[in-house]
Protein backbone atom coordinates (compact mmCIF):
# COMPACT_ATOMS: atom_id res chain seq x y z
CA UNK A 1 0.00 0.00 0.00
CA UNK A 2 1.43 3.25 -0.72
CA UNK A 3 1.95 6.37 1.77
CA UNK A 4 -0.11 9.07 1.61
CA UNK A 5 1.77 12.20 2.32
CA UNK A 6 -0.71 14.95 1.70
CA UNK A 7 -1.01 15.71 5.69
CA UNK A 8 1.32 13.88 8.29
CA UNK A 9 0.64 15.53 11.64
CA UNK A 10 3.69 15.84 13.53
CA UNK A 11 4.42 14.50 17.32
CA UNK A 12 3.80 16.97 20.14
CA UNK A 13 7.77 16.41 20.47
CA UNK A 14 8.94 17.63 17.04
CA UNK A 15 7.39 20.79 17.23
CA UNK A 16 8.73 23.82 17.67
CA UNK A 17 7.84 25.14 21.05
CA UNK A 18 5.73 28.18 20.11
CA UNK A 19 3.93 25.52 18.15
CA UNK A 20 3.32 23.89 22.56
CA UNK A 21 1.34 26.47 23.82
CA UNK A 22 0.02 23.37 26.22
CA UNK A 23 3.18 22.41 26.86
CA UNK A 24 4.64 25.89 27.42
CA UNK A 25 1.89 26.53 30.14
CA UNK A 26 2.95 23.68 31.67
CA UNK A 27 6.42 24.28 31.92
CA UNK A 28 6.73 28.04 32.08
CA UNK A 29 3.47 28.78 33.49
CA UNK A 30 0.44 31.26 32.13
CA UNK A 31 2.40 34.54 32.11
CA UNK A 32 4.63 33.50 29.45
CA UNK A 33 2.49 32.54 26.71
CA UNK A 34 1.60 35.19 24.61
CA UNK A 35 -2.27 36.21 23.26
CA UNK A 36 -1.90 34.26 20.48
CA UNK A 37 -0.56 31.18 22.27
CA UNK A 38 -3.77 31.33 24.71
CA UNK A 39 -5.57 31.80 21.57
CA UNK A 40 -4.46 28.10 20.29
CA UNK A 41 -4.89 26.55 23.56
CA UNK A 42 -9.07 27.38 23.16
CA UNK A 43 -9.07 26.66 19.26
CA UNK A 44 -7.33 23.42 19.96
CA UNK A 45 -5.85 22.61 16.59
CA UNK A 46 -5.27 24.21 13.32
CA UNK A 47 -5.97 23.71 9.24
CA UNK A 48 -4.00 21.75 6.80
CA UNK A 49 -1.42 23.89 6.59
CA UNK A 50 -1.61 26.06 9.45
CA UNK A 51 -0.82 24.90 12.97
CA UNK A 52 -3.38 26.66 15.67
CA UNK A 53 -0.75 28.86 16.72
CA UNK A 54 -1.12 29.92 13.19
CA UNK A 55 -4.59 30.50 12.97
CA UNK A 56 -4.71 32.42 16.39
CA UNK A 57 -1.98 35.02 15.48
CA UNK A 58 -4.14 35.54 12.07
CA UNK A 59 -6.72 36.38 14.66
CA UNK A 60 -4.75 38.48 16.63
CA UNK A 61 -3.34 40.20 13.25
CA UNK A 62 -7.09 40.81 11.91
CA UNK A 63 -7.55 42.92 15.56
CA UNK A 64 -4.26 44.48 15.13
CA UNK A 65 -3.16 42.78 18.47
CA UNK A 66 -5.46 44.24 20.39
CA UNK A 67 -7.25 41.91 22.75
CA UNK A 68 -10.10 44.82 23.73
CA UNK A 69 -10.60 44.67 20.19
CA UNK A 70 -11.00 40.95 19.99
CA UNK A 71 -13.26 40.82 22.93
CA UNK A 72 -15.74 43.01 20.64
CA UNK A 73 -15.80 40.48 17.75
CA UNK A 74 -19.08 38.32 16.88
CA UNK A 75 -19.18 34.97 15.73
CA UNK A 76 -19.35 36.16 12.19
CA UNK A 77 -16.18 38.63 12.97
CA UNK A 78 -14.01 35.27 14.05
CA UNK A 79 -15.43 32.95 11.41
CA UNK A 80 -13.43 35.47 8.88
CA UNK A 81 -10.29 34.34 10.10
CA UNK A 82 -9.02 30.74 8.38
CA UNK A 83 -9.37 28.06 10.05
CA UNK A 84 -12.09 29.56 12.45
CA UNK A 85 -15.64 27.65 11.94
CA UNK A 86 -19.05 28.36 14.09
CA UNK A 87 -17.56 25.95 16.94
CA UNK A 88 -14.24 27.59 17.61
CA UNK A 89 -16.11 31.35 17.05
CA UNK A 90 -18.14 30.40 20.21
CA UNK A 91 -15.25 28.79 22.10
CA UNK A 92 -13.29 32.43 21.25
CA UNK A 93 -16.31 34.65 22.53
CA UNK A 94 -17.29 32.06 25.77
CA UNK A 95 -13.46 32.94 26.77
CA UNK A 96 -13.98 36.98 26.03
CA UNK A 97 -17.03 36.91 28.11
CA UNK A 98 -15.66 35.19 30.89
CA UNK A 99 -12.62 37.25 31.35
CA UNK A 100 -15.14 40.36 30.85
CA UNK A 101 -16.73 39.11 34.23
CA UNK A 102 -12.94 38.76 36.04
CA UNK A 103 -14.09 42.33 38.09
CA UNK A 104 -16.98 40.38 39.37
CA UNK A 105 -17.11 40.09 43.24
CA UNK A 106 -19.26 37.01 45.41
CA UNK A 107 -22.62 38.49 45.75
CA UNK A 108 -22.32 37.72 49.48
CA UNK A 109 -20.43 40.72 49.55
CA UNK A 110 -21.22 44.33 49.68
CA UNK A 111 -19.60 46.62 47.74
CA UNK A 112 -19.31 50.21 49.34
CA UNK A 113 -19.52 53.09 46.39
CA UNK A 114 -17.55 55.69 47.95
CA UNK A 115 -15.88 57.67 44.95
CA UNK A 116 -16.39 57.80 41.10
CA UNK A 117 -13.31 55.21 40.78
CA UNK A 118 -15.78 53.06 42.65
CA UNK A 119 -18.30 52.81 40.36
CA UNK A 120 -16.24 52.75 37.57
CA UNK A 121 -14.83 49.59 38.90
CA UNK A 122 -18.47 48.06 39.69
CA UNK A 123 -19.27 48.31 35.86
CA UNK A 124 -16.51 47.42 34.07
CA UNK A 125 -17.96 43.82 34.45
CA UNK A 126 -20.84 45.10 32.80
CA UNK A 127 -19.52 47.51 30.33
CA UNK A 128 -16.02 46.77 29.42
CA UNK A 129 -15.87 45.60 25.73
CA UNK A 130 -19.51 46.58 24.78
CA UNK A 131 -19.65 48.07 20.79
CA UNK A 132 -23.03 49.38 21.30
CA UNK A 133 -24.09 52.04 24.07
CA UNK A 134 -25.55 50.84 27.39
CA UNK A 135 -27.29 52.25 30.34
CA UNK A 136 -27.35 51.08 33.70
CA UNK A 137 -28.20 52.33 37.19
CA UNK A 138 -26.70 51.10 40.56
CA UNK A 139 -28.91 51.00 43.80
CA UNK A 140 -27.80 51.83 46.80
CA UNK A 141 -28.39 51.20 50.55
CA UNK A 142 -28.23 54.10 53.44
CA UNK A 143 -24.39 52.90 53.86
CA UNK A 144 -24.00 53.61 50.19
CA UNK A 145 -23.31 49.88 49.14
CA UNK A 146 -24.41 48.21 46.37
CA UNK A 147 -27.97 46.45 46.53
CA UNK A 148 -27.51 45.25 42.78
CA UNK A 149 -26.74 47.16 39.09
CA UNK A 150 -29.52 47.27 36.39
CA UNK A 151 -29.61 47.27 32.93
CA UNK A 152 -32.47 49.98 32.27
CA UNK A 153 -31.68 50.67 27.84
CA UNK A 154 -29.89 48.77 25.23
CA UNK A 155 -29.34 50.59 22.03
CA UNK A 156 -27.31 50.91 19.24
CA UNK A 157 -23.72 52.17 18.24
CA UNK A 158 -24.79 56.15 18.84
CA UNK A 159 -27.48 55.73 21.57
CA UNK A 160 -29.71 54.67 24.20
CA UNK A 161 -33.18 55.94 25.24
CA UNK A 162 -33.92 55.19 29.09
CA UNK A 163 -37.52 55.43 31.01
CA UNK A 164 -38.08 57.47 34.17
CA UNK A 165 -40.08 55.04 35.20
CA UNK A 166 -38.34 52.22 35.10
CA UNK A 167 -35.53 53.42 36.58
CA UNK A 168 -37.59 54.80 39.86
CA UNK A 169 -39.78 51.66 39.83
CA UNK A 170 -36.21 49.43 40.17
CA UNK A 171 -35.48 52.06 43.04
CA UNK A 172 -38.67 51.80 45.09
CA UNK A 173 -38.95 48.00 44.01
CA UNK A 174 -35.20 47.18 45.87
CA UNK A 175 -36.05 49.84 48.59
CA UNK A 176 -32.93 52.03 47.23
CA UNK A 177 -32.00 54.73 49.17
CA UNK A 178 -29.93 56.63 46.08
CA UNK A 179 -29.12 55.71 42.63
CA UNK A 180 -25.95 56.31 40.10
CA UNK A 181 -26.69 56.83 36.76
CA UNK A 182 -24.07 54.99 34.52
CA UNK A 183 -24.18 54.88 30.47
CA UNK A 184 -21.31 53.75 28.14
CA UNK A 185 -19.50 55.77 24.88
CA UNK A 186 -18.66 53.11 22.68
CA UNK A 187 -16.28 55.41 20.77
CA UNK A 188 -14.56 56.54 23.92
CA UNK A 189 -15.86 60.25 23.80
CA UNK A 190 -15.61 60.89 27.14
CA UNK A 191 -17.59 64.70 27.02
CA UNK A 192 -21.01 65.17 28.50
CA UNK A 193 -23.44 65.59 25.68
CA UNK A 194 -26.54 68.32 26.43
CA UNK A 195 -29.09 65.29 26.08
CA UNK A 196 -26.76 63.46 28.81
CA UNK A 197 -27.07 67.06 30.96
CA UNK A 198 -30.67 67.25 30.02
CA UNK A 199 -31.65 63.99 30.91
CA UNK A 200 -29.40 63.87 35.02
CA UNK A 201 -31.04 67.15 35.35
CA UNK A 202 -34.54 65.18 34.85
CA UNK A 203 -33.62 62.35 36.94
CA UNK A 204 -32.28 64.61 39.59
CA UNK A 205 -35.46 66.74 39.91
CA UNK A 206 -37.68 63.54 39.70
CA UNK A 207 -35.44 61.23 42.16
CA UNK A 208 -35.86 64.36 45.25
CA UNK A 209 -39.71 64.25 45.05
CA UNK A 210 -39.21 60.84 45.77
CA UNK A 211 -36.53 61.07 48.32
CA UNK A 212 -34.46 58.90 46.09
CA UNK A 213 -31.78 60.85 45.32
CA UNK A 214 -29.01 60.51 42.52
CA UNK A 215 -26.10 60.55 43.57
CA UNK A 216 -23.78 60.79 40.44
CA UNK A 217 -24.06 59.96 36.38
CA UNK A 218 -21.16 58.09 35.05
CA UNK A 219 -20.31 58.18 31.30
CA UNK A 220 -17.97 54.99 30.80
CA UNK A 221 -15.30 53.87 28.11
CA UNK A 222 -12.86 51.02 27.75
CA UNK A 223 -9.68 53.83 28.97
CA UNK A 224 -11.42 55.73 31.64
CA UNK A 225 -14.62 57.35 32.59
CA UNK A 226 -16.46 61.01 33.17
CA UNK A 227 -18.18 61.45 36.40
CA UNK A 228 -20.80 64.55 36.62
CA UNK A 229 -20.12 64.33 40.59
CA UNK A 230 -16.26 64.79 40.13
CA UNK A 231 -17.07 67.65 37.72
CA UNK A 232 -19.50 69.96 39.92
CA UNK A 233 -22.25 69.57 37.42
CA UNK A 234 -24.41 68.53 40.31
Amino acid sequence: MSEDNSYNPRKILSWAEEDRPREKLILKGRAALSDAELIAILIGSGTVSLSAVDVAKGIMNSVNNNISELARQGIKDLMKNKGIGEAKAITIMAAMELGRRRNDIPENRRRHIKSSNDIYDEMKPHLMDKAHEEFWIILLNRANEVIKSVAVSVGGISGTVCDPKMIFNHALENKASGIVLVHNHPSGQLKASVADINLTEQLRKAGNLLDLPILDHVIFTDKGFYSFADEGIF
